[in-house]
């Protein structure tokens, strides 16, 4: 894929030869190596008599010029003097990193060969250096010293230089990351992505649909297409065409222009990028396109526009010829049989790394990818503590998610076919983080503002909005999952009451889950069926909502009663609203409500019309019964103060003297038998006549056992 600034410009800085014939040592003539199979030699009039074995290469050397460089060599060589052929030396250099190709290049150095560094190799051969100790304590200007040079004015000043580099480190460990090669190659390559483009000259070279000095076209997280990286070049270094570097002619590259050429490099080395990245204080949302692009290209299927379309649920063939993680599942073995081999482990390095590096703050990624992210961690049994913080960042996002992204099957040992317990997770954490950033904008007097959680708190009606989003999305995946027979009533119930009753505006969406849900199991119980239809309101249903549920036969007859009635108070109450601004504006009222409410009984089964026709009889029944045991109370009470009035006339006065009171209470007594007689014989026949009627419709009678007493009346106080 890359073609390196020192390999195009060779001439330039690029192909820096290392090592003259000055350095050919006197008494050896040679004109280089000559490979025969897997062996090389030196065309020289001298035999040699040192083989070193780098892997399955052998490499017919002379002890000279290798010891005159290499300390290690020096060192080895002398350990194997007193071996039983003191002529040949014999030597094994199994562990040298770059492998043989390095080592070549470096015993080339040893005898004053012509040695071109170039980004390709410069990272081997500098630990290859290293690892033979081809220090300046040898020799003025040894490989350490070229190699070194070279990384520091060459490699670190080209973008495209470093991102060479950067991958072939990828076998380099832990050479590479001792002699800070990663980290150089790193912080180069972050300081070139947040620099201004406005303030350097961009020389875009390359084929492709770029060509031609053009700047790239900006790419997507699905990627594809021939774009072009930058030559970088300070603004103040000279050459180049006056025309190219002139302002007007200039073209300011895309945001996105350096994602391509980044998602090339191992996992371990983007984090590295990434990271250095957000110290140089990138904005978030580039980064985590950075991350979404990354993802397209390592974990076929995560992506919506990725070039494996989201089949997640299959095993995986391989990835794209461009580099990538192959995914070969061979064999079946099911969930387990993924998580656990070794192409998966890979994916799961993969998966893990990228949870960590998402930056913090909200909408830096898309929901819908965190989902797919989220599903892919949980089949590949990422650490629970990751797989936590990315629940939580969906939580955080949730009123974003679509219902296919929601679907996320249960690839531990649940019943169901969809993970209803992830979900519900998902809701508590996006409650949470509703009551936290709730908190946070209304602190308690004299106390500080609580940060929150991720950063970019919603406002009161952005959180209200949210809310209703989140529950529509919530009634359509209750509508979905219903359809498993082996989901259970409490998990339906409790993931349907989750979201308090202020979320949803209009139950219609509970309504579909729930009649779905009876659809799937006709086999609940009657009580069972009640409990389910509390989960909605019935006075939240839409007009066509009612009227289906009016013709529903799965549901109770008692939730029918109260669909039918809650319609009939919605269309009096439009009636009488109506009627109101007729009268109002001169008008008469509009008479479509009455023909509504006709369509709504015509269109209710028989069955149901007669149940309601008997339960409206017994209700007329009821308030006849009222109606009548109310008068007669007022008849009775009535007559009690008529018979006070009495017995108050008939009282003997405090002031009369004993033979008045005698007399009077002669007159008392004569008239007293007749007005006791009277009342209490209408208190009789009123009791009598009272007593099967005073009991309500269930059987209770005022007064009683275990009620609380009434207060006594005024006739009671004065009879005693």
């Amino acid at each position: 894929m890359w073609e390196s600034e020192s390999e195009s410009h060779a001439g330039e800085r690029g192909l820096v030869p290392v090592g003259s014939s000055s350095g050919q040592h006197e008494g050896l003539k040679n004109d280089g190596f000559v490979r025969r199979d897997h062996s090389w030699y030196v065309n020289s009039d001298i035999p040699s008599d040192l083989l070193v074995k780098v892997g399955d290469v052998s490499f017919h050397l002379h002890k000279y010029p290798m010891i005159s460089r290499s300390g290690r060599m020096s060192r080895i060589i002398y350990e194997t003097a007193a071996s039983a052929d003191p002529d040949t030396a014999a030597v094994g250099l199994d562990d040298v990193p770059g492998g043989a190709d390095s080592f070549e290049l470096a015993a080339r150095f040893c005898y004053g060969m012509a040695v071109d560094l170039t980004a390709a190799n410069i990272s081997g051969l500098r630990c290859a250096a290293e690892y033979l100790e081809m220090t300046e304590d040898l020799e003025e200007g040894n490989l350490i010293f070229k190699t070194e040079a070279f990384l520091s004015y060459v490699v670190l000043s080209s973008w495209r230089d470093s991102i060479v580099v950067l991958k072939s480190c990828e076998g380099l460990s832990p050479w590479a990351e001792n002699l800070q090669i990663v980290r150089r190659c790193s912080e180069s390559i972050a300081w070139k992505a947040c620099a201004n483009p406005r303030g350097v000259r961009w020389a875009y070279t390359g084929t492709g649909a770029t060509g031609g000095g053009r700047p790239p076209r900006a790419t997507g997280p699905g990627g594809g297409g021939g774009t072009a990286s930058p030559r970088w070049n300070l603004s103040g270094s000279g050459g180049g065409d006056s025309k190219e570097s002139s302002p007007s002619r200039q073209a300011v590259p895309p945001a996105d222009w350096w994602f391509e050429d980044v998602s090339v490099l191992r996992i371990d080395h983007f984090v590295r990028v990434v990271t250095a990245i957000k110290v140089k204080g990138m904005r978030f949302d580039l980064i985590g396109a950075a991350i979404t692009h990354y993802a397209s290209k390592w974990l076929p299927g995560l992506t919506k526009d990725g070039p494996h379309g989201g089949a997640l649920d299959e095993p995986w063939a391989q990835a794209s010829p461009g580099g990538g993680l192959h995914m070969i599942i061979a064999g079946g073995g099911g969930k387990d049989h993924i998580a656990a081999s070794a192409p998966a482990r890979e994916q799961r390095m993969v998966v893990e790394s990228l949870i960590s590096i998402i930056p913090p703050q909200r909408d830096s990624v898309s929901c819908g990818f965190l989902l797919r992210l989220l599903r892919l961690a949980i089949m590949l049994k990422a650490a629970p503590a990751l797989v936590t913080e990315l629940e939580k960042r969906v939580g955080m996002q949730l009123e974003q998610a679509v219902l296919a992204d929601l679907l996320i099957p249960s690839y531990g040992r649940a019943d169901t076919a969809y993970d209803v317990d992830l979900v519900q997770r998902l809701v508590e954490h996006f409650l949470v983080q509703e009551q936290t950033e709730l908190a946070s904008s209304s602190p308690g007097c004299g106390e500080p503002a609580a940060a929150p959680e991720y950063y970019g708190a919603r406002t009161a009606a952005a959180g209200l909005n949210a809310k209703e989003r989140v529950a529509r999305l919530l009634d359509s995946y209750l509508s979905e999952v219903s359809r498993d027979r082996n989901l259970s009533l409490t998990k339906f119930q409790v993931l349907a009451e989750s979201l308090p009753e202020s979320a949803r505006t209009c139950d219609d969406g509970l309504y579909r889950a729930v009649d779905s849900y009876l659809k799937a199991h006709p086999t609940l119980t009657e009580h069972e069926r009640k409990r389910l239809c509390r989960v909605m309101d019935c006075q939240k249903l839409s007009f066509d909502a009612c009227m289906h549920a009016a013709q529903n036969e799965r549901l109770p007859l008692r939730v029918v009663v109260q669909v039918l009635f809650s319609e009939q108070v919605k269309i009096s109450n439009a009636l009488a609203g109506s009627s109101g601004a007729g009268a109002a504006l001169g008008k008469a009222p509009d008479a479509a409500p009455p023909t509504t409410r006709r369509q709504l009984l015509d269109g209710t089964p028989q069955s149901f019309q007669d149940g309601w026709a008997a339960a409206k009889k017994d209700i007329n029944t009821l308030k006849f019964e009222l109606e009548s045991m109310k008068a007669k109370y007022l008849e009775l009470q009535h007559e009690m103060d008529a018979l006070q009035k009495q017995v108050e006339r008939g009282a003997p006065s405090p002031a009369a003297g004993s033979k008045v009171a005698g007399v009077g209470a002669g007159a008392g007594k004569n008239q007293g038998p007749s007005a006791w007689s009277s009342g209490w014989r209408k208190l009789g026949r009123l009791a009598k006549m009272t007593g099967a009627d005073a009991a309500g419709p269930d059987g209770h009678v005022p007064g009683a056992p275990g009620e609380a007493p009434r207060k006594p009346r005024r006739w009671r106080n004065s009879i005693s």
